[in-house]
């Protein structure tokens, strides 16, 4: 029996190649289309240190293996179940992409691509060209072309990403009671038994109470029971609301590897953070804060003026501020500003670029990952799957709060690792929705 023909052909854009270099294995039995011009911006992007370019080296070292003598002539098979891969030599803008976009540049020749496929196809099977580029996608369709981002790593219903956290009401006073008595905890099936239309979650926190009184505490891993949980102060830090009560839990409970703590700024997550990973540093050989370094313009930081260290410092201050608040809670005699010295003196409280770990062991390491809405789910996946024994993973970040271009709420890794991980005994999430900064700020946060 012949083989059936693929149902659909996709031409990649580069910037799906750096958002995921294993995109290649994600269109099923289709084929896939790269135009020439992709690689060679490929080629420019695998010099340097930051995560995008580490992806264009990792995609080089894909292609590498793959690539046969017919990868320009026909295609080269991608395994049992899939299409081919492709690359096309553009042979300049065709006619009519001259004619609507005078300008020779890398978009447009991968535009002209996609014009020249889908003009020559001789099949029912659509062309589609796949970017995460707005523009580009307009300009495609305004010539009669498929276009569609890449979405294979997308949350579907942002409006109904898992928070973490949630409310019992209507609990009689003996049940309240039982909270604050030994065990300080409650059976499972006494809670769930009276409650309605909640979704139970390993790790999930509660606000139980009735007209009365009120307790707070979170549904255990096993799912046995409900524990209460304390206001606890982390090196001098104290939760100021029941949310951060839930995030200091979740960040000090060294039965929960993976922590994820989301909200807008001034919620307090990257302080919470820090200050819980210093409440508990006996158990862990280091304390490692970093953030992926995103360039408002979009640029590497390359072509900023000045050293490494003078280019790294605006993305790295906010960190050190939020050390020095805790610093601060202790005058310069006390023990606790000194350790806080000296660990980082030692090398036992490091704050980098996340672009510094590659190649690192995460064994025993207390590790933040500032301002993760800005990473790709791959981003996330080659993070996380790095932990080694002992290993506790925090990222924190504003999912709506996005720098990265060709990211979005629904799209990035902090979104997508909230939606994937929900229910693992291994995780807790928290979302912060009250800020604890000033009037002004909060104001400011909420308005503009």
């Amino acid at each position: 029996m012949a083989k059936s023909k693929p149902a659909k052909t996709f031409i990649l854009d580069t910037n799906v190649i750096l958002h995921d270099p294993t995109c290649i294995n994600q269109f099923q039995e289709n084929d896939i289309v790269i135009p020439l011009t992709v690689i060679g911006e490929i080629d420019h992007f695998k010099r340097g240190s930051q995560v995008i370019n580490l992806n264009a080296r990792d995609f080089t070292r894909t292609l590498d293996k793959i690539t046969g003598n017919s990868i320009f002539n026909g295609g080269v098979s991608l395994g049992k179940g899939k299409g081919k891969l492709r690359i096309v030599i553009s042979k300049g803008l065709s006619k009519d992409i001259k004619e609507a976009f005078n300008e020779d540049n890398a978009d447009h020749r991968i535009l002209s691509v996609a014009y020249d496929l889908h003009k020559t196809n001789k099949t029912s099977q659509p062309v589609i060209l796949v970017t995460k580029d707005v523009n580009l996608r307009m300009k495609a369709k305004s010539l009669g072309l498929f276009a569609e981002d890449y979405t294979t790593d997308r949350v579907g219903n942002i409006e109904l990403l898992y928070s973490g956290k949630g409310q019992l009401e209507n609990f009689d006073d003996e049940v309240i009671q039982k909270f604050y008595s030994p065990p300080y905890e409650v059976d499972a099936k006494q809670i769930i038994k009276k409650t309605k239309n909640e979704q139970f979650i390993p790790n999930k926190f509660y606000i139980i109470r009735n007209a009365n009184r009120s307790v707070l505490g979170y549904l255990n891993s096993e799912m046995s029971s409900f524990k209460r949980i304390d206001k606890q102060n982390v090196y001098g830090i104290m939760p100021r609301n029941a949310e951060q009560t839930f995030a200091v839990d979740a960040l000090i409970n060294n039965d929960i590897p993976l922590v994820t703590l989301t909200g807008k700024a001034g919620t307090g997550k990257t302080l919470l953070a820090l200050a819980s990973s210093l409440h508990v540093r006996k158990f862990y050989r280091q304390i490692y804060i970093a953030r992926p370094i995103v360039p408002l313009s979009n640029k590497d930081i390359g072509y900023l003026p000045g050293d490494v260290e003078s280019k790294l410092a605006p993305y790295m201050q906010p960190l050190w501020d939020n050390l020095k608040v805790i610093q601060d809670q202790f005058s310069e005699t006390d023990k606790n500003h000194i350790t806080i010295t000296n660990m980082i003196k030692d090398n036992k409280l490091v704050i980098e670029p996340l672009s510094y770990i590659r190649g690192r062991s995460l064994q025993r390491i207390f590790f933040i990952v500032d301002e993760a809405q800005n990473l790709t789910p791959h981003e996330v996946k080659t993070i996380i799957t790095r932990a080694g024994e002992g290993a506790k993973i925090v990222l924190t970040g504003d999912i709506y709060q996005i720098d990265h271009p060709y990211l979005d709420t629904t799209s990035n890794g902090l979104s997508y690792l909230i939606d994937h991980f929900m229910g693992q005994k291994l995780y807790a999430h928290v979302n912060l929705e009250k800020g604890e900064r000033s009037e002004l700020a909060e104001l400011a946060s909420n308005l503009l």
